[in-house]
């Protein structure tokens, strides 16, 4: 291998200056592959040196028009902790896996950025993955443009909204299709348009109403004096952050000492209980609001409820929704821990593994309303600096019959106008998998509070059948009957991208059944920012055309 050895440079492209005291080993790109190579004891092609380039891994060197890279550059990456983790996914997962699509340098502010962190929702991707396909830039990998401004892009299995409001920022049509209500709503919200003093007048209207309804409240002075003692226990038995340290070196036995302390303050709890005369049940558990909510709790969710109703302002209404499910869905009676996995309604004070002390149930739902108000004002008003003058709607329906443009019509005359002249260009999306999520139930709190109606009963993968041969023959024809129905109203030369974990490779028999072709997959890691969950992941973005 022919190094390049750089004694004296002055480099302005770079601004990179190397004095001859200190020289610095240099690569082509062709070189740098030969030489990781060997550094990796593995196969590195020039595509993955371009790649570390093109993404900032490494620092780019131009000296007359070339392209060099540092060999410590390359040092430094490979022995860090992306350039390990890369290395050593690709060996569990395998070398096809494109770490240009783990977007591994963003910040997570950057993957919930504006209104994708409106609502919590299982099961989404990230925007920057829409983003990658749907824009016109080209790189290593993707080697075409697919979509242009001005595109109609359909996304059938439409969750929380990402693609339509990906699509908005860049400015292209969006059609969005799914089977629960709830979903439909969150992606409606996100792209909608709003009268802001509006928004700001009813919010403070309501919060004005509920601080009035319990200020008299023998719950919020029972809470007052409960914060207090537990203040003086935790301080006392929990100091931060020694208990903490002393945890981390295995001093204290987190579970039994947390067991102990849990079960001294509960009498504290009890006699406040009884001083202030609380009822901490409600008097039946038939709904999911019944069983997961203590009765003061449920008492201000059903206040704040009725006034939303009251909102005259369709689009106003519909935002002030969103801000009090996500509040809902933060007070159910519950650890801090198990928010996401709900156990047993908690109804006492607990000894929480999450905070390293004795924490207590919500009582009220003030502050969670409050903070995610001015939020989700933040959020909206971040997008709309960004919105482009284009249509995007999600449509609540069965996307293996339903008529686009038929139910189009009745929401948006102009966009379906719009459709039907220049054809659906394409989808982007991601179905739902095998088995894993049951998408009604994620949001059961929600459907109870607005009386939506469910249709469990059409979700393709539900998580009750399982993921056996015949749940995975169901979910076969469920997805090829959608997009074979979708086809109706695409474009001939139209782009399909799946996003898809496909670990019982099923959307090959997909294609076929659909009538459509795979013609390329690209492969990705899902990094896992969570403690609990570090294992390897990848998933699929197949890309299919007509045959």
């Amino acid at each position: 291998m022919c190094a390049s050895v750089l004694t004296s440079w002055n480099i302005s492209s770079t601004d990179i200056k190397v004095k001859k005291d200190n020289p610095v080993e240099l690569f082509t790109i062709k070189e740098a592959s030969e030489w990781a190579s060997k550094y990796l004891n593995k196969n590195v092609t020039p595509s993955n040196i371009s790649y570390l380039i093109q993404y900032g891994r490494i620092k780019k060197i131009g000296i007359n028009g070339d392209t060099l890279i540092a060999k410590k550059d390359l040092i430094k990456y490979y022995d860090s902790y992306f350039g390990n983790r890369e290395i050593k996914w690709k060996e569990r997962l395998g070398e096809d896996l494109n770490w240009a699509l783990s977007f591994d340098y963003l910040k997570e502010a950057d993957t919930t950025k504006h209104v994708h962190r409106l609502h919590p929702y299982k099961g989404k991707f990230i925007p920057q993955l829409v983003e990658y396909f749907l824009d016109n830039h080209t790189d290593n990998f993707k080697k075409e443009v697919y979509f242009k401004k001005g595109d109609v892009i359909l996304d059938p299995f439409c969750g929380s909204g990402t693609t339509l409001v990906q699509a908005n920022e860049l400015g292209m049509h969006a059609i969005g299709l799914d089977v629960s209500a709830f979903n439909a709503l969150i992606s409606n919200v996100k792209v909608g348009k709003y009268d802001y003093l509006d928004l700001d007048f009813e919010i403070k209207k309501i919060t004005k109403e509920l601080k009035r309804f319990i200020e008299d409240s023998n719950t919020v002075k029972f809470e007052n004096k409960l914060s207090q003692e537990l203040a003086k226990f935790d301080n006392k038995y929990f100091p931060s952050p020694d208990y903490k340290y002393r945890v981390a070196l295995n001093e204290v036995n987190e579970d039994q000492y947390g067991a102990e302390k849990e079960k001294e303050f509960l009498p504290v709890f009890l006699n406040l209980v009884k001083e202030y005369n609380i009822q901490l049940k409600q008097n039946k558990s038939d709904t999911f609001l019944d069983k997961w909510y203590l009765l003061h709790i449920r008492t201000e969710i059903d206040f704040i409820c009725n006034l939303i109703k009251q909102i005259k302002n369709p689009s106003t209404k519909r935002v002030l929704s969103i801000i009090l499910s996500r509040t809902v869905r933060s007070c159910r009676a519950t650890t801090h821990a198990d928010l996401a996995t709900l156990k047993e309604p908690v109804t006492t004070t607990y000894y929480c593994s999450k905070h390293g002390k004795v924490c207590k149930p919500l009582f009220s739902i003030l502050s969670w309303w409050e903070r995610y108000s001015k939020d989700t004002i933040n959020r909206l008003c971040q997008f709309n600096k960004l919105k482009t003058d284009t249509y995007q709607i999600c449509l609540t329906g069965d996307s293996k019959v339903i008529d686009i443009f038929e139910e189009l019509k009745k929401k948006n005359p102009s966009l379906t106008e719009l459709a039907k002249n220049q054809k659906i260009k394409g989808i982007f999306s991601s179905p739902p998998y095998v088995g894993l999520i049951d998408y009604h139930d994620q949001h059961a709190y929600a459907y109870d509070l607005f009386g939506f109606e469910r249709h469990g009963d059409l979700e393709i993968g539900h998580l009750l059948k399982g993921q056996g041969k015949e749940a995975r023959n169901i979910y076969i024809d469920g997805i090829s009957d959608v997009l074979r129905n979708c086809k109706r109203f695409l474009a001939d030369d139209y782009d399909i991208f799946l996003v898809a974990n496909d670990k019982f490779n099923l959307y090959p028999t997909i294609a076929e059944k659909a009538d459509i072709q795979i013609v390329k997959q690209y492969k990705r890691p899902v990094l896992n920012r969570t403690e609990r969950d570090k294992g390897a992941y990848s998933e699929i973005i197949f890309h299919l055309k007509a045959r």
